[in-house]
């Protein structure tokens, strides 16, 4: 199994940027896609940006597009969501996630999870 633990969270004004990491261990972060979800209260679960296991490849809800980016350093097994111009809309606890597939889209595709961090944006 892999352990994920997120970390950058916090309170901040609409506009500004926020870093989150996810740390992981156990294994290898380099067996797994990686994921980033949120969950915003009254809402479900939604996918936010995901990146293959060599880094090469990324992907992104079109909501935050030009504004997130994913990177992963598996030497360090980390993976980093930074998000720029955050808006009030975009608070929520967002999660990092692995994934032993190659589908990243949908939550029901990761089998390990953080605990989440809480990121609050205010107007």
């Amino acid at each position: 199994q892999v352990q994920l633990v997120e970390s950058g969270g916090g309170l901040v004004q609409a506009g500004v940027s926020l870093r989150l990491s996810c740390a992981a261990s156990g294994r290898p972060m380099s067996r797994y896609l990686m994921g980033w979800f949120r969950l915003a209260p009254g809402k479900g679960r939604e996918f936010v940006a995901a990146i293959t296991r060599s880094g090469d490849n990324t992907y992104y809800a079109d909501s935050v597009k030009g504004r997130f980016t994913i990177f992963r350093d598996n030497a360090k097994n980390t993976v980093v969501l930074q998000m720029n111009s955050l808006k009030p809309e975009e608070t929520a606890v967002y999660y990092c996630a692995a994934s032993t597939s190659d589908r990243y889209y949908s939550d029901s595709y990761y089998n390990y999870w953080g605990q989440g961090t809480q990121v609050t944006v205010s107007s």
